[in-house]
């Protein structure tokens, strides 16, 4: 938390669905107030391939490798949600102008693993890099991992035994001092890769499930099923390596999850926070959730935040007692409910009256809050309004036509309270090529959402 101030981040930017012909790329974008190229993007680096669909991304090297001198986060890892590439970007030479150094062929991750569809990317301390998938080649559901060699970034297999992957996936961390690993799911990429249907809610296609696996024998040994817990997408422990605990977030039924090890050595899960849904008219269905996105601990692990897509609002939890949150901090940036919008709020137990549109430096801001992640001293609060592309398309059509935006937000970390930057805009519907759709935020020396400490 005593590292150096963030002066560049790292974020994807997506053309998949835009009507852009043009490959996705790492956009590099300077944090720093001092710079004269403050709030700006200071280097593209387009992949090789069209629709690729890059959305998370993590390093070949992370905390949980402290104390071998030899390792340093030089290589960052791009998994493709859609096309199943993977590319590895060396951020180590140039920080500011990043390069590619390897590309991982789909074909080569089918051939060792028959997974497909990647996501999130945690490097181990074996020095491994370890990806989460959602699928099989055809877009079935399967929830498996993909284990890369950390400095050959060579496809070496699956991290869990033969046929024991899980029946969906998604996101995962893990916590080596409990001998575990946890993995949430969203659902078949067939089902979610076009967009949103709510009968398949009705179904049951969407993820409702914790994985809990035995982290030395790679395999599950409990499922925790979610009762008000709807697509459990990012999934957080607490820092403290000690800790045998955390949350996830939990989109379609906008709840917070609270995971924990029980006295005998299984886990169990409660809902710790409720986000109540809007009744509306004007809208796909009669009651909006908030669609929690994307959830952080802040390095203290004293604050929990997370990002209402459809609702519009950002919120700061104290979870200094992680079975009683306390909201600390709201603010609204965008969403679908503003004043003036198609959608009308019918009833609303949280609101008096609809919310105003945001405009920061002049732009009227498309979306929702969406990714964030914090700087490491954890007093501000970066976000990006892109969720995915096919439902960005679906829930924001305007988001398409003008692309996204980075904003940051000034965090209290001793009261508690979060205010919007207004000085702050990055506003990716003026790229070169056309408007694009920037995703998950990432710092070059690690930050609260990439680092697994042991």
């Amino acid at each position: 938390m005593k590292g150096p101030r963030e002066e560049i981040v790292y974020l994807p930017c997506i053309y998949r669905n835009t009507g852009t012909e043009a490959p996705d790329y790492l956009a590099t974008v300077d944090v720093d107030p001092k710079s004269p190229q403050y709030c700006q993007v200071i280097h593209r680096l387009p992949m090789p391939n069209l629709k690729d669909e890059l959305h998370h991304s993590g390093w070949n090297t992370c905390s949980s490798c402290f104390g071998d001198s030899s390792k340093s986060r030089t290589k960052l890892v791009l998994p493709s949600l859609i096309s199943s590439r993977i590319y590895v970007v060396d951020v180590g030479s140039e920080p500011r102008a990043p390069k590619l150094h390897k590309v991982i062929e789909p074909k080569d991750i089918h051939a060792k693993c028959e997974l497909a569809f990647l996501h999130t990317s945690h490097c181990l301390a074996s020095g491994e890099v370890m990806i989460s998938s959602l699928g099989d080649l055809k877009g079935n559901g399967k929830g498996g991992f993909v284990l890369l060699d950390g400095e050959t970034f060579e496809v070496k297999g699956t991290w869990e035994r033969p046929g024991g992957a899980a029946p969906l996936g998604y996101d995962f961390w893990y916590q080596p001092r409990h001998n575990v690993m946890i993995s949430t799911e969203w659902a078949a990429p067939n089902v979610l890769r076009d967009g949103f249907n709510p009968a398949d809610v009705e179904a049951g296609l969407y993820g409702s499930h914790l994985y809990v696996w035995d982290w030395q024998r790679h395999e599950i040994v409990q499922t925790l099923s979610l009762k008000d817990g709807l697509i459990p997408l990012e999934i957080r422990f607490l820092h403290n390596p000690d800790a045998a605990q955390g949350f996830v977030g939990c989109a379609l039924s906008s709840t917070i999850q609270r995971f924990y090890k029980n006295e005998g050595g299984t886990w169990s899960v409660e809902k710790v926070i409720q986000v109540p849904p809007k009744k509306v008219k004007g809208w796909l269905l009669p009651e909006m959730p908030g669609l929690i996105t994307d959830i952080l601990l802040s390095l203290d692990d004293r604050f929990l935040y997370f990002s209402n897509w459809l609702h519009g609002d950002l919120r700061q939890y104290d979870v200094s007692d992680p079975q009683r949150p306390r909201l600390t901090g709201q603010l609204f940036l965008g969403g679908s409910i503003v004043k003036g919008g198609p959608v009308q709020v019918l009833e609303d137990q949280e609101l008096k009256s609809q919310p105003e549109p945001l405009v920061v430096k002049g732009k009227r801001v498309a979306g929702g809050p969406q990714m964030i992640q914090l700087s490491l001293d954890g007093k501000r609060l970066y976000v990006t309004t892109s969720l995915y592309s096919a439902w960005d398309k679906q829930f924001y059509p305007d988001l398409i036509r003008e692309g996204s935006v980075m904003l940051q937000v000034d965090v209290d970390t001793v009261k508690g309270g979060l205010k919007l930057n207004p000085n702050f805009l990055v506003d990716f519907g003026k790229e070169p090529l056309g408007p694009a759709l920037a995703h998950e935020l990432r710092y070059p020396g690690g930050d609260c959402s990439s680092d697994i400490w042991i």
